[in-house]
């Protein structure tokens, strides 16, 4: 029986062991190919205290957020240490090809990427919020991918790990361009996200939940569209140019001015009803985005 609990892979020995693999050829760095991989641990869900990249090709009826995987494309996915991978539901795809990096974090110690690769948002996006790439730049990641393969197959020297960062970096680096072209090139789906974002928020703002919960948070909007917080911070920046909260204080301001032209309440009284603890918050947002004070704005109207 297959276990519910995720198993911690915490060593990339350990790694080797469950797929049945020669001993790595270093402690901490290893890269396995996919294909004809075995898939008989039992073992449904995963974490791994390591950092994996990983690239797949035959993944049809995968699901991207809430889209099903609609294109034969290289398919690329980031966790970073502590996230939790769970196997296909029916099971590894006969002609899955590809491949899995695995590097653990003490590999990355007392370089500068150690510190910068926490700065790579996508090593927090779910595994369902994948890359997918173009044949070009499919290649592009291959042949990075195959120079880091050659440092890694051969007798390492005190140059190896400088020589397999710096392509790590590199990989990383296209990964980000190549997340930006994404959020370009899938305009039709990601404006119906920014849709949806703004019928929550408009919900939300006309019943009683910012009286009883205050202002919604990005976990909000993520979890009500199935993202991750991260993804969904990085699709509006791109799409306006806004964080999360710029969106909800710009929506505010706007039931604010609606509230302040046509009806009688105090400046406190909308406050209280637009989730502000405390007056003088409100003031100082509102002040920030129209350079007016409530009451200025108010006498405009009169």
């Amino acid at each position: 029986m297959a276990n519910s609990k995720p198993y911690r892979i915490t060593s990339i020995t350990e790694i080797h062991r469950l797929m049945g693999l020669p001993k790595p050829h270093h402690p901490l760095i290893s890269i396995v190919d996919l294909k004809g991989l075995r898939n008989d641990t039992g073992i449904e869900a995963v974490v791994f205290d390591l950092y994996v990249i990983s690239m797949k090709r035959g993944c049809d009826g995968l699901h991207y957020g809430q889209q099903k995987y609609d294109f034969d494309e290289g398919l690329m996915a980031f966790m970073s240490p502590g996230q939790v991978l769970r196997g296909e539901e029916n099971g590894v795809p006969p002609d899955l090809d590809g491949w899995m990096l695995f590097v653990h974090s003490d590999f990355l110690w007392n370089t500068p990427l150690a510190t910068k690769i926490k700065r790579y948002e996508y090593f927090s996006y779910a595994t369902s919020e994948a890359l997918f790439l173009s044949d070009k730049e499919e290649v592009l990641i291959n042949d990075l991918v195959k120079n880091v393969k050659t440092e890694y197959y051969s007798n390492m020297d005190k140059f190896s790990q400088d020589i397999i960062i710096s392509h790590l970096e590199t990989l990383l680096n296209y990964a980000e361009r190549f997340y930006q072209r994404q959020f370009i090139t899938r305009k039709i789906t990601n404006h119906q996200v920014l849709n949806q974002v703004e019928e929550i928020l408009r919900t939300y703002l006309n019943n009683e939940a910012l009286l009883s919960e205050g202002l919604p948070t990005v976990r909000y909007f993520a979890d009500a569209l199935n993202m991750s917080s991260k993804y969904l911070s990085s699709l509006l920046k791109q799409l306006t140019g806004q964080t999360m909260q710029q969106i909800i204080h710009e929506k505010l301001i706007e039931k604010a001015k609606e509230k302040l032209s046509t009806t009688s309440m105090s400046v406190s009284e909308i406050a209280y009803q637009l989730g502000f603890e405390h007056p003088q918050s409100f003031n100082k947002l509102f002040k920030s985005k129209t350079k007016q004070s409530p009451l200025d704005f108010r006498q405009s109207f009169n």
